[in-house]
């Protein structure tokens, strides 16, 4: 019963979240206008209702989505690896998507003009996002058929991603400063500068990943007593981590594509939430990583607005700058964490 306060408590943090982000930016909308534009009966300043409908709600749901999916992501890596580091991109996925927006945008200086003007096309970079995270995700799951030992597999992971950093640094090497720059500028991440079409696909992908990871969460369970536990009550542990890993580079690989690779959240949150609501049951800490996951960000993008400032900063910076102490003071609290 406590859980479920904890849980709720964390859904009406969201809605605060929420009401905060999209009432602040570097354009003041006073609190009652901001009702009446959300409830349509705004009339008399058409430029706040097209702020706070084409900017600021996709930039509030983008979020939500970002935090929940990196959220769900973390608790799923931790789980299958029973490792306390493991993050959602620990496959390799983030990695694989720089490479694939690293050869549009750095490989279009010597592979021809053609390819430097899709440079202007925001799916673009979308496209090739998902094309790298798609080939390492083939790559990892080929050899999760082949490798029994999971720990191994998170290894081989980590390779692919040493693999993918190694030849994107070969192209920044080659590349001019200007394409250098703008791949820097991706790398930061970015949640304003989806629309409601780019949003919409975004939510797809997490939806099927929050459906496979449902599917989940009674072996995940079992899981946190070992895998021969898992197996004596009839876990199939292979198929378990081809869904746990499908499902994590959906959710995580749809992230990178969209709003660029997002440190810290992913991590930091299956352990916050695990100190808020005491458990390790799944199904408890599933609602826990996405409420909370969803907080998080909308409070992350709140700070890197700068509010009341024309200038906001990257998103990237702040999850990292906050979230680091963050993660090292509940550690230190805890002691250890157990799965």
């Amino acid at each position: 019963m406590k859980t479920n306060w904890h849980i709720f408590g964390l859904f009406i943090l969201l809605l605060g979240a929420v009401w905060v982000n999209i009432g602040l930016g570097s354009v003041h909308i006073p609190q009652v206008d901001l009702i009446r534009i959300l409830l349509g009966t705004a009339e008399n300043n058409p430029t706040w209702t097209y702020i706070i409908w084409e900017y600021r709600l996709p930039k509030a749901t983008t979020a939500i989505l970002v935090g929940s999916a990196l959220g769900i992501s973390g608790m799923l890596m931790q789980t299958l690896f029973r490792n306390p580091l493991a993050g959602p991109y620990v496959l390799g996925l983030s990695s694989g998507a720089s490479l694939g927006v690293a050869i549009l945008i750095l490989g279009s200086s010597f592979l021809g003009g053609w390819l430097g003007s899709l440079l202007f096309s925001k799916w673009a970079l979308v496209i090739f996002s998902t094309l790298g995270s798609l080939l390492v995700l083939f790559a990892i799951l080929s050899t999760a058929i082949r490798v029994k030992d999971t720990m191994s597999l998170l290894i081989i992971g980590l390779m692919f991603a040493s693999l993918t950093g190694a030849i994107v640094s070969v192209l920044s090497y080659f590349s001019p400063a200007s394409n250098l720059q703008q791949y820097i500028f991706w790398s930061f991440g970015s949640l304003g500068d989806l629309s409601w079409q780019e949003v919409s696909v975004l939510f797809l992908c997490f939806f099927i990943g929050l459906l496979i990871c449902v599917f989940c969460l009674k072996n995940l369970n079992a899981l946190l007593l070992g895998e021969k536990y898992a197996k004596s009550l009839g876990v199939n542990i292979n198929k378990n981590r081809f869904l746990v890993i499908f499902s994590t580079s959906l959710l995580a690989g749809s992230v990178t594509a969209f709003a660029g690779p997002i440190a810290f959240i992913g991590l930091a949150v299956p352990h916050i939430i695990r100190q808020i609501i005491k458990t390790n049951n799944h199904f408890l800490l599933l609602p826990g990583v996405i409420f909370g996951g969803a907080f998080i960000m909308l409070c992350c993008d709140t700070i890197a607005q700068l509010p009341g400032s024309e200038y906001s900063l990257p998103i990237n910076a702040i999850t990292s700058i906050f979230g680091a102490p963050i993660v090292i003071w509940l550690l230190l609290k805890k002691n250890k964490i157990i799965f």
